[in-house]
């Protein structure tokens, strides 16, 4: 789904809505994950906004990094022209080139990169340790609300992640690398592939334009549009074309979708550089990579302790260091099921007014009808209540959703049937899926447990529950 302007309608949270607190999460905490795991299940990526003062401090620092690649010359030595060798992974530090990218990049990784530059001529980009600092903690943000939407407990990546503050002598396998693509002054191979939009539009991309972070959350920070992700049905949109100056995009990485069971699927992401050339500096960037410790390894145990289903391929646990050495194929990665997602997302503003997605250039979408507007509002409330029992007696649940459950709800081994039995869930009270009872029951249930609630409630017709998604669509025409 796109918005009027051809741009995706990406999630968009505030980061400070994303710091947990101690006691029952907020409300702002509950839908900004929300937001954020629909917009990864969407789009692989979303918009996190900072306060005033760190959307200076990022302003700042890119200014830096496009005074810093314009004061380099035009052909970098030898010792400086490095392709990806994944056996560096964790060692990157300084100014490098690839010149098959048409890319230079400057790493700072604290622990291995000096706080003082070497060379007085040569200054490096401004305000390194303070940028890696903000957007660190931007991203553990991030990964600690997708560990709560997937039930997990708290901060469950903590053993993979380096320490904070790092230890004496350690070296940190984060890291903040400062970007310029397509410089001009910059002499790379300059091999690329032109390809056509939808909208008609001959787009420049660099020949290798597949690229996935092995990271377990990037966060990136641009001076100029061009960054571009592929939804999960395969079509690739602009993603920073309506960034305001205290904006970034973050998404997901490899690491996290192999420590999520591949529940989280990792962003395949592009740099246009066709628009580029006509400026002075090229495309600077600041790309924040929250990378695992090389010598940890990356495990599913959190999501069976979380009663989620855990297939073949990821039941061995996979040392880091292994993982980011070898070749991921990424034609299988969209084939798979994501997480469910929420579908109230915030508001462009900020604002924690729902939305009701739209498609496309379609304005003949109809509003639900008032019985199936109840069966939504029945599901949210009885599988909360259902949750609620579950917590008590400290049971872990796994919930399966609409789609699923219209194949099997006259099976007696369905998950549902399952549960029941598990909890102890009285036999000819209303369960979690109110589809197996009539509009009389669930009327009946809402009132009961829902004071003030009648059948005619005005309620948001974007509630709805994991799964609903395709129910909302199969009435647009």
């Amino acid at each position: 789904m796109a918005g009027d302007d051809g741009l995706p309608s990406l999630g968009r949270v505030k980061i400070t809505d994303l710091i947990p607190s101690e006691g029952l999460p907020s409300d702002s905490y509950k839908l900004s994950v929300s937001t954020l795991s629909q917009s990864f299940a969407q789009y692989s990526a979303a918009v996190i906004q900072f306060p005033a003062g760190d959307g200076a401090l990022l302003r700042s620092g890119l200014d830096s990094a496009c005074l810093y690649f314009q004061q380099r010359e035009a052909y970098p030595s030898a010792d400086m022209i490095h392709t990806n060798d994944s056996r560096e992974w964790c060692k990157t530090s300084g100014y490098y080139a690839d010149p098959q990218l048409w890319q230079e990049t400057y790493d700072y990784r604290p622990g291995l990169t000096p706080i003082e530059p070497s060379n007085a001529m040569e200054l490096p980009p401004g305000g390194l340790p303070d940028i890696f600092g903000l957007l660190g903690k931007a991203a553990r943000g991030v990964l600690d609300a997708m560990s709560y939407y997937l039930n997990l407990r708290s901060s469950p990546f903590t053993e993979i992640l380096d320490n904070v503050p790092l230890r004496s002598r350690e070296v940190s396998s984060s890291v903040l690398s400062v970007c310029c693509h397509a410089r001009p002054s910059f002499h790379g191979a300059q091999h690329h592939n032109l390809t056509t939009q939808d909208d008609g539009q001959l787009m420049m991309f660099h020949d290798h334009d597949h690229q996935v972070d092995k990271s377990l959350i990037s966060v990136v920070k641009s001076d100029k549009a061009g960054l571009h992700v592929r939804d999960f049905h395969g079509r690739w949109f602009l993603v920073d074309g309506d960034l305001g100056p205290q904006e970034a995009v973050v998404y997901p990485g490899l690491a996290l979708y192999q420590a999520t069971a591949g529940y989280v699927n990792p962003a395949l992401h592009r740099t246009e550089i066709n628009n580029i050339p006509g400026n002075m500096y090229g495309r600077c960037s600041l790309v924040f990579k929250l990378m695992p410790k090389s010598m940890t390894s990356l495990s599913c145990s959190e999501m069976r302790a979380a009663g989620h289903g855990v297939e073949a391929q990821f039941q061995i646990p996979v040392p880091v260091d292994d993982f980011m050495q070898r070749s991921h194929p990424t034609d299988q990665l969209f084939n798979r099921n994501t997480f469910q997602s929420f579908s109230f997302p915030t508001a462009q503003d900020g604002s924690m007014k729902p939305l009701m997605r739209r498609r496309k250039n379609n304005t003949r979408c109809k509003p639900l009808p008032p019985s199936k507007r109840l069966r939504l509002e029945a599901q949210r409330v009885l599988k909360e209540r259902v949750q609620d029992i579950a917590d008590k007696k400290g049971i872990k649940l796994r919930f399966c959703n609409l789609k699923e459950c219209e194949n099997h709800i006259h099976a007696l081994d369905s998950p549902c049937a399952n549960i029941r039995m598990e909890i102890g869930w009285p036999h000819g009270v209303p369960f979690v899926h109110p589809h197996d009872l009539p509009n009389k029951s669930k009327i009946g249930f809402l009132e009961a447990y829902e004071p003030g609630w009648t059948a005619t409630h005005d309620m948001d017709l974007s509630l709805t529950e994991p799964g609903q998604a395709s129910q909302q669509s199969a009435n647009c025409n």
